[in-house]
């Protein structure tokens, strides 16, 4: 049996997003009724990007990154590269477990908004990073209406998150070295 398989763990419809926003439950700053769905809520691309400046990225170490400002006519994202970008918003939930994914009318494009890592832990309170990666060349812009995150209800104790991407601003690179024995145990 899945966690979707189960009855006690639901999804919240668009109209309990915004009354567990005005309840303080979840955190979606700025907040624009505009941008609720029946069952989520829509997020927007924020001015930066960071790209990764290595051929060959190292888990085992920090990997160098370049960063740009979205320009205002928009930037073409190429295949083959990883983006990070990130949400205007500052999202999370002490009481709801988010999960954020493209909008249909983006992955219609060809464009993963975030690549495998969907499921945003509870208590992660952030701007969370994208991992953007284009199928084939596309055009996006700062303030695009890019993903949506949706809220499940828990079951069970809830222990929040405290981990090493907490409280970010703007695209974070990778921790994972973070993971891993101090770099002079590591062959190079």
């Amino acid at each position: 049996m899945t966690a979707f398989d189960r009855q006690d763990l639901m999804i919240l419809t668009g109209p309990e997003i915004a009354r567990q926003h005005a309840a303080g439950r979840i955190r979606i700053d700025p907040f624009d009724e505009r941008q609720l769905n029946p069952n989520s809520y829509n997020f927007r691309l924020g001015p930066l990007l960071k790209t990764y400046t290595g051929d060959v990225l190292d888990v085992a170490r920090p990997n160098e990154v370049e960063e740009s400002v979205l320009p205002e006519e928009g930037l073409v994202l190429e295949p083959d590269r990883i983006y990070l970008g990130h949400t205007v918003e500052t999202m999370g939930s002490e009481h709801f477990v988010p999960i954020i994914r493209a909008r249909s009318s983006v992955a219609r494009l060809g464009l993963f908004v975030h690549v495998t890592a969907d499921l945003i832990d509870i208590g992660s309170v952030n701007q969370w990073t994208l991992q953007l990666h284009a199928v084939q060349p596309v055009r996006v812009y700062p303030g695009l209406l890019i993903g949506q995150v949706t809220f499940w209800e828990t079951s069970g104790e809830i222990a929040l998150y405290e981990g090493k991407y907490q409280g970010s601003r703007g695209p974070a690179e990778s921790q994972i070295h973070r993971d891993f024995p101090l770099p002079a145990q590591v062959p190079a």
